[in-house]
């Protein structure tokens, strides 16, 4: 069985929850006996074209860039004379080009859509895309949602209920390398002692101000690792607001990644937007066997960490809220540790590669079946 996914963006170019998803299904479906494919845009397509993973990342020339949608005409002719050679196609939304290729394509393959995000920040393109946008998946064979709760809070996915099915995301489990014990104590030094841990891109809806907010009422360590558009800003407010308890550590290696992880008294994850569609850095913690405190958005992140059972979760842009969850973990060391044990067992119930791998095979092969029997 053959798989095409197609979306704007994927690994070598980049490398974030989207391009890792596809990743992971790529890599999870090769045991079932499927061979995967990657097609996406790339400002320099001729070496970005490369095996990864055991499968092809192939490339098209990105030529524009507006409001996050990649634009390419040649990814129009690549598409349509690669999808021909493919048992599936399987598109990862969205992304309107994506659906432009599709209708120019005339795709007769069966056909998957793994929906990510509804389009959250550009409410005057959406209203431009919508006709497209509903077109397009009303012509798509099956809707995967990447969680329950997405599915009943995205008006677009109740729109198509009757052919959606939850497949959550997944992470790897990451091997203890005989190093990671001495580079967590090493933070733990660095941090004093306890702390509470945020990792992730500093984006507009991770709700970073909130804790800085958070931070300041408590005292607590907070240690802040990554890159982004927000880091000027929080390199600033701390600096205002003289928080010595606040660590800005800007982007980390994955090895530091695992020792922050390893380190961390808990992990912290304030995004307050439903463009946080998921969380997988929330996976990454529970993983580690840390309490989780996250924010009720109507999104996956509330799949991952369950409140009062892996974590806390806690009403959105609520910094005071966000305060209360912190220090009831920091001093009910007990409750935090049972928490942590409990988004462990979480994440090896629902959120492994395993499982995540399994579920795709098993659609994909009813996918085929359904056509066959319909005669297509």
């Amino acid at each position: 069985m053959r798989v095409l996914h197609f979306y704007k963006t994927y690994y070598p170019d980049s490398f974030g929850g989207a391009e890792t998803a596809i990743n992971d299904i790529a890599r999870s479906t090769a045991r079932y006996g499927v061979e995967s494919e990657v097609l996406s845009l790339s400002r320099t397509p001729a070496e970005s074209t490369m095996r990864v993973d055991g499968h092809w990342a192939r490339k098209a020339r990105l030529h524009l860039e507006v409001a996050s949608t990649g634009l390419s005409l040649s990814v129009l002719g690549e598409f349509a004379r690669m999808a021909t050679g493919f048992d599936i196609i399987h598109y990862h939304f969205p992304w309107p080009m994506m659906d432009v290729a599709h209708f120019l394509a005339g795709i007769r393959s069966a056909t998957v859509v793994t929906y990510h995000s509804d389009i959250v920040r550009q409410k005057r393109l959406l209203a431009l895309y919508k006709p497209l946008m509903y077109r397009f998946l009303d012509s798509i064979d099956h809707i995967v949602a990447t969680s329950p709760n997405y599915l009943q809070s995205s008006a677009v996915l109740q729109r198509f209920r009757e052919k959606v099915s939850v497949i959550p995301l997944c992470v790897r489990p990451v091997s203890r390398a005989p190093t990671l014990a001495a580079a967590a104590d090493a933070w733990r030094r660095r941090l004093g002692g306890r702390f509470f841990l945020f990792l992730g891109a500093l984006r507009y809806y991770k709700g970073l101000p909130y804790l800085i907010d958070a931070a300041a009422r408590t005292g607590y360590p907070v240690a802040i690792a990554g890159d982004g558009e927000m880091a000027s800003y929080l390199e600033r407010e701390v600096r205002r607001r003289r928080l010595a308890n606040v660590h800005l550590l800007g982007a980390q290696t994955e090895d530091e990644k695992h020792a922050l992880l390893e380190a961390c008294h808990a992990f912290v994850f304030p995004s307050h937007l439903r463009s946080e569609a998921f969380g997988i850095a929330l996976l990454e913690a529970a993983e580690f066997g840390r309490p989780l405190i996250s924010c009720e958005i109507g999104t996956g992140t509330s799949y991952v960490n369950v409140d009062g059972e892996t974590g806390r979760v806690v009403p959105p842009a609520d910094p005071e809220a966000l305060a209360a969850a912190m220090t009831e973990l920091w001093h009910d060391e007990e409750l935090a540790a049972n928490m942590g044990i409990r988004a462990r067992q979480r994440y090896h119930a629902h959120f492994t590669v395993e499982v995540a791998g399994e579920a795709y095979a098993s659609l994909y092969r009813r996918l085929l079946r359904s056509r066959t029997s319909n005669g297509a």
